[in-house]
């Protein structure tokens, strides 16, 4: 999470792929990232 609040944009890796991409406050609020990498 730490990350995400320090940059302007991000990308999400499963297996060494991007599956999801975009600007922080977009993958912040993201219900997937928030519960599969944020523990929320």
């Amino acid at each position: 999470m730490e990350a995400l609040e320090l940059c302007t944009r991000g990308y999400v890796l499963d297996t060494g792929r991007v599956v999801l991409e975009g600007p922080r406050a977009t993958l912040l609020g993201n219900a997937r990232v928030q519960s599969a990498y944020l523990g929320v």
